[in-house]
C-alpha cells in the first residue's frame, strides 16, 4: 500500500487531550480514562532542514516526552515504516521516514501516537514538496552580483536599485541599505542603520536593521521590523532623513508609496499604516477586516495595483486578500483564498484583473480574479514560495521559491513557464517594468537579474 506523507513543522501536543490512543506495544489505555497531556514539540523537515519530497527522507525530530517512550507514526490509518520510534533518555526524538516515490506534493496529517505510561495523540502536519527542477531555462539570461550579507528586499525607482540586508536576531549589528546601478548592478552607495536605543531589559538594541523597503520621490522607506517602526533615507545619497520611534509599527514587513503616501504593513495585526512624504507624519491608519468568522485580518505582504488606484493585501492567517481603494484609503472589499495555507506572499497586475496570493504552508499559488476575488486557478511550484512580482511587459508572473532555490515563471492565467535555478534561499524580487525582473538571494548574497531573451 502507497503510503503518504509530508513537511516541516513542530506541533505542540495539546489538539487532541481528550483522545487516549495506545501505541504499537504499549499497554493499552481505557478509553475516556483520562485527559492526558504532552507539552512538547514533535516536527519533521528534510534533511538539512531543506523541504520534504517523494523518495526522499523525512527527519523526526521531538522534545518534551516521557523517557524511552514510544512513539506510533500514522499516515492513512497505516503505521508508517520503522514505526514505533523510541524516545532518548532525555525525552528526545530523532528517527526518520522514507517518503514513497508516488507521494504526491501536498500537506498530509500524521497521527503521533505517544505509548507507555502517559498515552496520548496528536497530529501534526507533514508537507511533501514538489521538486520542478529547470524548466526553460535557456529562454533567459541571468546576470548575479554580490550585493550585502542577508538581503532580504529589493526595491527599484529614481533610476536605481535599493536593497536592505540583516544579519542574525536580535540585537542585530549587521545590517545595510545599499543602492545599485540596475544596468551594471555596480554598488554605487551603501549606508549602515543607526544604533537602536536599548531593549526593556536594559541590554543592548543592536542596530535599527532595516528588512522591507519602498522608493518614492527622493526617498526610501525602509521597515525596521526588530524595533517595530520605519525609517526614511534620501534616495541619492542614503543619509537619513527621519528615524520613527520604536513601536510605530507593529512587526513592520513590507512598504509601498502610491501618490505621496506610504502604506506599511504590521504583521499579524489588521492594520496597514499610512504616512505623508511631505510632511513625514504618520496619518491615520486603515484597519482591515476579516471575512471568515471568528477570525482576524493578519496582514502580511502587501501589492499596489496603480493603474486602478487599488491596493491589495495578504492575511497569513486567515487565508484572505483585502482590497484597499486608494481614492477614498478604505476597504472595498475581503475574499477569502480557499486552498491556500500560510498566505504570505502577494502580487498584483498593475490593471488589478489579477492577484497571485503565495502560500508558504502548502506551496501553492493562487490565481484571483482582480474584481470578483473568485480562485482561477492554482499551482503547486516548489517548497516554500514566499514572494511574488508581476512583469507588467509581460504580464508574467515571478515567484521566489525559497525552499526549492528556485524562480518560478508563470504566465498570466497560471500556468508554469519556466523554473530557474538562482541561489541557495530566493527571498524577494522586483520589476523595473521594462522586462528585467531582480531577485535577492539570502544565501548567497547575491542580487540575480532576469531577462527573457
Amino acid at each position: 500500500m502507497t503510503q503518504k506523507i509530508l513537511s516541516g513543522r513542530w506541533t505542540r501536543g495539546v489538539a487532541l487531550s481528550a483522545l487516549m490512543i495506545a501505541a504499537a506495544g504499549a499497554v493499552a489505555a481505557e478509553p475516556f480514562a483520562g485527559l492526558g497531556a504532552f507539552d512538547g514539540r514533535i516536527g519533521a523537515s528534510g534533511p538539512d532542514r531543506g523541504p520534504i519530497v517523494a523518495g526522499g527522507q523525512a527527519m523526526i525530530q521531538g522534545r518534551g516526552l516521557a523517557p524511552n517512550q514510544p512513539v506510533t507514526l500514522r499516515q492513512g490509518g497505516e503505521v508508517l515504516e520503522g514505526s514505533p520510534f523510541t524516545a532518548d533518555a532525555e525525552g528526545g526524538l530523532q528517527a526518520q521516514v522514507t517518503i514513497p516515490e508516488g507521494a504526491a506534493p501536498g500537506v498530509y496529517p500524521v497521527v503521533v501516537e505517544l505509548g507507555g505510561e502517559a498515552p496520548f495523540a496528536t497530529v501534526m502536519e507533514l508537507k511533501v514538496s514538489a521538486v520542478p527542477g529547470p524548466v526553460n531555462a535557456g529562454a533567459y539570461d541571468l546576470e548575479v552580483a554580490k550585493v550585502a550579507t542577508r538581503p532580504y528586499q529589493v526595491a527599484v525607482g529614481e533610476g536605481a536599485l535599493f536593497v536592505t540586508s540583516a544579519v542574525g536576531r536580535p540585537p542585530v549589528r549587521e545590517s545595510e541599505l545599499v543602492k545599485l546601478d540596475p544596468a551594471t548592478l555596480k554598488v554605487i552607495a551603501r549606508t549602515a542603520p543607526e544604533a537602536a536605543p536599548a531593549r526593556q531589559d536594559g541590554s543592548d538594541g543592536g542596530l535599527f536593521a532595516v528588512y522591507g523597503l519602498g522608493v518614492a520621490p527622493g526617498q526610501v522607506w525602509v521597515t525596521n521590523t526588530r524595533q517595530d517602526t520605519v525609517a526614511v533615507y534620501a534616495s541619492d545619497d542614503l543619509s537619513l532623513l527621519k528615524q520613527f520611534e520604536p513601536g510605530t509599527v507593529g512587526h513592520p514587513r513590507d512598504a509601498v508609496h502610491h501618490d505621496g503616501k506610504v502604506y506599511v504593513t504590521a504583521t499579524f495585526e489588521p492594520t496597514v499604516h499610512v504616512f505623508d512624504t511631505e510632511s513625514l507624519e504618520e496619518l491615520e491608519p486603515i484597519a482591515l477586516s476579516s471575512s471568515r468568522r471568528g477570525q482576524d485580518f493578519t496582514t502580511a505582504s502587501l501589492s499596489l495595483a496603480a493603474e486602478a488606484g487599488k491596493l491589495f493585501v495578504a492575511s497569513l492567517r486567515s487565508e484572505e486578500v483585502a482590497v484597499i481603494d486608494l481614492a477614498t484609503g478604505e476597504e472595498t472589499a475581503v475574499w477569502p483564498v480557499d486552498g491556500s495555507k500560510g498566505t504570505i506572499g502577494l502580487a498584483a497586475s498593475p490593471d488589478g484583473s489579477r492577484v497571485y496570493t503565495v502560500a508558504q504552508g502548502n506551496d501553492m499559488v493562487s490565481v484571483l480574479d482582480g474584481t470578483s476575488g473568485a480562485v482561477l486557478r492554482q499551482v503547486n511550484v516548489g517548497a516554500s514560495p514566499l514572494n511574488a512580482v508581476v512583469d507588467p511587459a509581460t504580464g508574467h508572473v515571478y515567484v521566489a521559491v525559497r525552499g526549492g532555490n528556485a524562480v518560478a515563471v508563470l504566465d498570466a492565467e497560471g500556468a508554469l513557464i519556466a523554473n530557474l535555478e538562482v541561489g541557495a534561499t530566493p527571498n524577494h524580487l522586483t520589476t523595473d517594468g521594462a522586462g528585467h525582473v531582480f531577485v535577492v538571494d539570502q544565501g548567497t548574497g547575491s542580487l540575480t537579474r532576469v531577462a527573457a531573451q
